[in-house]
Parts: structure tokens; C-alpha cells; sequence
């Protein structure tokens, strides 16, 4: 929590009180803070230059905002930090395109940055508040351009209940803080859209106050409602849905040596298991080689319990949506309720832990699959939990 602490001291404690950028600088080196300086950005809708100008005039209007202040001390610090990184990911994805500049995708990418640079350089990990501080600062990146565009999305309302959804695991996340950030993120340019965008974020934030989930996630009556409701399927927030799952799966996610396996002999000992690590050994097949066969055969084994509703434990590292998103995909047309159990610990522990095991993964892919990693959220799957070990 050092680092945090220092970056709290970073933050003025009055609007009038300037930003000490020159402390803020050698906190952020590690994940290039002022590479931003050299990105350059579309001078239509971003007048002041770089990247990096654009930040500290997102930092300068949101301290400028009594809403801002009046904000408990902690969620102060992780919107502040939200602010300070809402663009890292330009430093990756700008590039020209038919002489402007375009950074695709570059919210969801900075908040990945966002999140292996707290997490391995910060220590923000392995408790529940350390998960709570960094996945609300990474949630505020990925979605903050959100706002802007709510509105013009056939199904807003259900858009508004889905990222508040986000809130059941990360409690200091909400609608609210998004608007903030947002509001000083259209404040912080120079452009002529900037009346028109700001119209636009509160009017966001007044269709989240009229959704029911502003401050909190929405109150859904029972966690398969709420699944099909934020699925997309063609029910109201308020309907009490007929559930008709037969039985349950278990779905595990974390990264290596995070201790999922003693997690399931403690927890659920008499559950079958399929684990890609035991049919790894079975095939005599590498972590770095070609994982299709593993698979293959798994999602075959998963096919024959699905077909005999027999509930069981799907053991493997399912650290990004995408690769979750398709074993739900096939557990769900059988019909099973999916529950999905993510697991972390700190950085250290769960190293050594790796390094013990037979089949260790090299630390350098499991670096890698840190920075694609993204914890499940609530509208995955009918119950999602995020468990310290």
C-alpha cells in the first residue's frame, strides 16, 4: 500500500492547489507515463497536443470538481489514478490512419496496462481490498468512454445494468465515479464538442439514476434473472425467470500457482474434476506447446457429465473473458447453471507456488498471461465469485 499512500499525497486537497507532476512522474515509470508525451492525438477533438497534456487537463478539471472532494479518501486516490491512466493505452494502439491520428480499442487495452502494472509493480493483489482498489481503477479505464455514447445504443438501459453489475464484486465502483471521470476526461481537451459530450454524460448518469443502479449495481431478484436479463435475452430486470438448470458446474480461473487445485480438495473434494493440467500429463503435452488436443479431449470429457447432468469442476488458468465465455457457452446449452470461482493471491506466493510444482509454467508466459488477464465480472455466468487463497 506504499504506493498508494504516496499518490495520496499527490492529490490536492483543495481545487485551487496545483498537481505535483514531478512526484507522479517516477511513481508511474514503470508502466510509461511519460511516453505519453510522444503520442500524439487528432487534433479535431484534441486541440492541446499529446497525450500526456490531455492527462494533466483531465487531472487539473477533475480536482476541480466538488463532487470530486467530496468523495470518500480512498475512492479520491482510485479515480485520481483512473485519470492519470485513462489514456495509457494510446501509447499501444495510436496510429495513423488517412493523416489522423486513431486509437482503437484503447480503453480496454489501457486497462489491462493498467491492471498488470498494479498488480506486479504496485502489489496490488492477493486481498480483497488490494482487488477491490486496482479492479476499480482498471473497471473506470476500460469503460470511461462509455458515457459518451450510451445513448445511442438500441438497448441502453440493459448496457447501464451491465457495467453497474460490476459493482457487486468491486464495491467502490459505480456509475457515479464513471460520470466523474468522464465528465473531466471531455473537460480536459481543447475542442469544440466538449459542451456536447458533457450534455451527454449526464444524461448518461440520469438514465442510470432512472435504471436503478447509479450508486450500486441493479437489484436483480435472484442471480438467474439477472443472467438472462444482462445475457441479452428478451426479459425484464424485475422478472422472476423460471430457473431451469439442472445442476451446477464449477468453473475455475486464475493464473498458475495461484493454488486452484487445494482449493478444490478443500472445497469440493467430491466433485469430478476435469483439469487441463492432468490431461496435459496424460498426452505428454508442454504448457508452450500447442494446447488444441487439451482442449479437445476436455471439452469432450465436459460433454459426457453434461449429457448425464452430472455436476463437476473445470479446472484450468480461464483468465480472459473469451476463453471462459466459450466453456459457459458449452456448459449452458446442456442446460448446467455455470458458477465461476476466480482465485488470487499475491504475486510472490503464487511464484513460488509455480516454481515447486512439476510442471511449473515458465514465469515469463505466465508474465504474459498476466497482461491479458481479466477477472471475471458478474454478468458472466448465473454466479461469479472472486476468492483470495
Amino acid at each position: 500500500m506504499h504506493f498508494l499512500q504516496q499518490m495520496e499525497r499527490c492529490i490536492p486537497k483543495e481545487p485551487p492547489e496545483n498537481i505535483p507532476w514531478e512526484s507522479i512522474e517516477p511513481l508511474l515509470s514503470a508502466v510509461c507515463f511519460t511516453e505519453m508525451k510522444h503520442i500524439q492525438q487528432n487534433t479535431v477533438f484534441h486541440g492541446e497536443g499529446d497525450v500526456y497534456t490531455h492527462t494533466q487537463m483531465v487531472c487539473s478539471e477533475l480536482v476541480r470538481n466538488p463532487e470530486f472532494h467530496a468523495l470518500p479518501e480512498q475512492q479520491k486516490t482510485e479515480l485520481f489514478l483512473a485519470a492519470l491512466l485513462h489514456d495509457i493505452g494510446k501509447v499501444k494502439t495510436t496510429r495513423l490512419e488517412d493523416g489522423s491520428c486513431v486509437s482503437p480499442h484503447h480503453a480496454s487495452i489501457g486497462s489491462q496496462i493498467a491492471r498488470s502494472f498494479l498488480w506486479q509493480d504496485c502489489g496490488l493483489c492477493g486481498t480483497r481490498e488490494a482487488m477491490t482498489i486496482r479492479e476499480t481503477i482498471c473497471t473506470l479505464i476500460q469503460y470511461h468512454m462509455i458515457p459518451y455514447h450510451l445513448l445511442n445504443e438500441t438497448q441502453s438501459e440493459r448496457t447501464v445494468r451491465r457495467i453497474a453489475a460490476a459493482g457487486e464484486l468491486i464495491p467502490h465502483f459505480s456509475w457515479k465515479l464513471l460520470c466523474i471521470l468522464s465528465e473531466a476526461d471531455a473537460k480536459g481537451r481543447i475542442a469544440e464538442d466538449i459542451p456536447e459530450l458533457v450534455s451527454q454524460v449526464q444524461l448518461s448518469e440520469l438514465l442510470a439514476e432512472e435504471s436503478g443502479c447509479l450508486a450500486a449495481a441493479y437489484p436483480f431478484v435472484d442471480p438467474h434473472t439477472k443472467h438472462a436479463y444482462l445475457s441479452g435475452r428478451n426479459v425484464q430486470p424485475d422478472q422472476v425467470l423460471y430457473d431451469d438448470t439442472w445442476g451446477e458446474v464449477i468453473l475455475l480461473s486464475g493464473l498458475p500457482g495461484t493454488g486452484k487445485d487445494t482449493w478444490i480438495q478443500e472445497n469440493l473434494p467430491d466433485l469430478p474434476m476435469i483439469s487441463l493440467d492432468e490431461i496435459r500429463k496424460e498426452l505428454h503435452v508442454k504448457p508452450t506447446d500447442n494446447q488444441g488436443a487439451i482442449i479437445m479431449t476436455a471439452q469432450n470429457r465436459a460433454r459426457e457429465y453434461l449429457r448425464k447432468r452430472q455436476p463437476f469442476v473445470w479446472n484450468a488458468t480461464n483468465f480472459t473473458r473469451d476463453i471462459r465465455s466459450k466453456q459457459c457457452s458449452l456448459f449452458e446449452q446442456y442446460g448446467a447453471r455455470v458458477h465461476i470461482v476466480y482465485l488470487e493471491t499475491d504475486w510472490k506466493i503464487r511464484e513460488n507456488r509455480n516454481l515447486e510444482r512439476s510442471d511449473f509454467v515458465p514465469e515469463a508466459v505466465v508474465g504474459k498471461m498476466l497482461e491479458k488477464t481479466v477477472p471475471p465480472t458478474p454478468d458472466e455466468a448465473q454466479i461469479v465469485e472472486w476468492i483470495t487463497v
